[in-house]
């Protein structure tokens, strides 16, 4: 009866929030015609009703989650949360970098010269979907501002809020089964959370503090400098957390680096200017040179942060004994692409940028490759074999798994049978054996003895009889 009512409660605020959105969406088309304060109020009204709309729906949730905690369905709600938030993150990311990448091109592909009135900065012919499109940058502001100037920020606020979620749902809610690994640095979750969430307040100071030093006049040692300063950071998430939890860590950093730009430096600089150009007075550039620089740092950071979103998926990243230099060499190599495909789109061309780019990825490729066994292998039968699996993995991978965290098999993966067994060899073989990076931080201890009988008995063809 209580669950009941609380549900009843949230649901009606959330319908009654929703009906004022519209209605306030419905004000906003009709009142355009008034003065200034009145958008204004009419603004913040909408922002204070998504605020809200949002800490309902998050109640919502919370409560969802409090009600089916240590039951059943508390690792569907789980699942389910990590595909919808996963999304969410997704598209916004999409969104974000898509702009990133759109209007780092639109500046360096710009027209400078031919037919350019001198307050343009520049102009650009282009074609795309069926339609013809000419696009004009001013080297400050238009004489007048116009009255609807769409601006880019929502992508970049909604990418950092989904993605933040998602960090607590995959690796703070269950700290102590994702996020701590006692073999790297025995921590309780509550700390592993506070270093996490506090490394990135920590990694945004130091950057907008190099910003705002004479080292942002050197570009190539501001370059050098806040690679050495990554590299700290990724070594430094390798020695406190799992190896995945680490890898997720060194993105969201770069993430909430990238995200603090926009709210702290690009959104504020462009209001200088139009707040500026509303009154009539020439705008000071300064502004939007800053701006300008801490959204190309964000274009050359979205590689890195790509490739940590995907290199989860991937155990010969992270599950390498050197993981951080694997980052590290992944992240210079990919940032290296970007540079030249920037460098290229001003229609300059540098010979050697690309090739080291890529002899530098190769080379992560080729040191992380496994290491040939030459160990000497007795029969291994499959009663041995099966004996390891079930006490090692099917705590998890079963049907119904006996871990306390886990109470649906991960992926769908399940070593319930003999063939089940043997349809995931290779990946008993690439996760068990070659990157020890299961079980899913070495939870139920398994010995590097047991890693190399299951090393045979696959070697040895796999058999079940």
């Amino acid at each position: 009866m209580v669950h009941f009512l609380v549900y009843g409660v949230l649901g009606m605020m959330l319908v009654m929030l929703v009906r004022l959105t519209y209605v306030f969406n419905a004000l906003a088309k009709k009142k355009e015609d008034k003065p200034e304060p009145y958008q204004n109020t009419l603004l913040n009204s909408q922002n204070l009703n998504y605020a809200a709309l949002v800490l309902v729906i998050v109640l919502l949730v919370t409560y969802t989650y409090v009600v089916v905690k240590g039951t059943p369905y508390e690792s569907h709600l789980m699942e389910w949360l990590n595909i919808i938030i996963r999304l969410m993150h997704l598209t916004f990311g999409i969104a974000w970098i898509g702009a990133s990448f759109y209007f780092v091109f639109l500046e360096n592909a710009l027209n400078r010269t031919e037919d350019v009135r001198d307050e343009l900065a520049g102009n650009l012919w282009a074609v795309h979907g069926g339609g013809f499109y000419y696009l004009e940058k001013y080297k400050v502001a238009p004489k007048t501002i116009p009255k609807h100037l769409h601006w880019f920020k929502y992508e970049a606020y909604f990418t950092w809020l989904s993605g933040f979620c998602l960090l607590f749902v995959v690796y703070y809610f269950n700290a102590s089964a994702m996020l701590i690994d006692k073999n790297v640095l025995d921590i309780s979750p509550w700390a592993g959370v506070g270093i996490g969430v506090g490394s990135f307040i920590v990694a945004w100071i130091i950057y907008d503090l190099m910003c705002k030093s004479p080292l942002i006049k050197k570009p190539l040692l501001f370059a050098l400098v806040g690679f050495i300063i990554a590299t700290g950071f990724a070594y430094f998430y390798a020695h406190v957390f799992s190896a995945r939890a680490a890898y997720i860590h060194f993105g969201a950093m770069i993430g909430s680096i990238m995200v603090a730009n926009v709210f702290f430096v690009i959104i504020p600089s462009q209001k200088i200017m139009v707040a500026a150009g509303k009154e009539g007075k020439a705008p000071d550039p300064t502004p939007g040179k800053n701006a300008l620089a801490r959204s190309l740092h964000n274009n050359y950071f979205t590689l890195p942060v790509l490739f940590v979103m995907i290199s989860n998926h991937f155990p010969s990243t992270f599950g390498n004994p050197y993981s951080w230099a694997v980052l590290a060499g992944m992240s210079v190599g990919v940032a290296g692409v970007k540079h030249y495909l920037n460098l290229k789109e001003k229609g300059k061309y540098n010979i050697w940028i690309l090739p080291i780019s890529v002899v530098i990825l190769l080379g992560v490729c080729f040191v992380t490759a496994p290491q040939k066994n030459t160990g000497e292998c007795k029969p291994v039968s499959f009663v041995t074999a099966n004996s390891i699996i079930s006490q090692r993995c099917t705590p998890c991978h079963s049907s119904k798994p006996t871990d306390d965290v886990y109470t649906a098999p991960p992926n769908g993966v399940k070593f319930d049978t003999p063939d089940e067994i043997v349809k995931m060899k290779d990946k008993i073989m690439e996760r068990a054996v070659i990157t020890k990076t299961m079980p899913q931080n070495n939870k139920t201890s398994m010995t590097p003895e047991e890693r190399d009988l299951l090393r045979c008995w696959i070697e040895q063809g796999a058999k079940t009889k």
